[in-house]
């Protein structure tokens, strides 16, 4: 299980990397446009851009937080629990995560599929949308593997928590 566990750490730092390019490119592009406003040249479509590049931001970034556990958690009832129990609740909610990421990540496709057929443009640039859209699936795709993987570990553990790597569960 390690090894999987590291294919999917390093994956996920690949994808959180795309997001920090996004967020340097927002950055770059707004930067930019408020010199450039300055000067009465404000850059056309710039608003469009920074909301594409802001959603794969956000969705490529999801695996990774989760890989670092830094989403917010509210688990005082939780740390009440037994070990075992506690192992169980956290494999629990991992697997319904998993779940409902999958489903987005579908939904996703399916809109994808949905907005490259009709061929739905945005308003300034007419750039193709489905294309974010797709990125959106993909991070929550990874976000849903992430999930999985830890689903899995935390089963392991509330099945033998004397063998577990980790005792806390943080």
């Amino acid at each position: 299980m390690n090894r999987i566990e590291q294919v999917v750490e390093r994956l996920a730092a690949f994808f959180n990397g795309i997001a920090m390019i996004a967020v340097v490119a927002m950055m770059t592009l707004t930067c930019l446009d408020v010199l450039l406003r300055l000067f009465r040249h404000p850059i056309p479509g710039a608003y469009e851009v920074v909301g594409m590049l802001g959603a794969i931001f956000i969705s490529f970034s999801l695996a990774r937080t989760s890989v670092d556990q830094g989403h917010i958690a509210v688990d005082f009832l939780v740390q009440r629990l037994s070990r075992r129990l506690r192992y169980a609740v956290e494999a629990l909610n991992a697997g319904i995560c998993a779940l409902l990421f999958s489903v987005i990540c579908r939904q996703c496709i399916l809109f994808a599929r949905d907005l490259k057929a009709s061929g739905e443009v945005s308003m300034t640039l007419q750039m193709p949308v489905h294309p974010f859209v797709y990125g959106i699936a993909a991070g929550c795709a990874m976000l849903a593997i992430v999930l999985y993987v830890n689903c899995a570990v935390w089963s392991l553990k509330a099945i033998n928590p004397v063998t577990a790597r980790n005792p806390e569960c943080t």
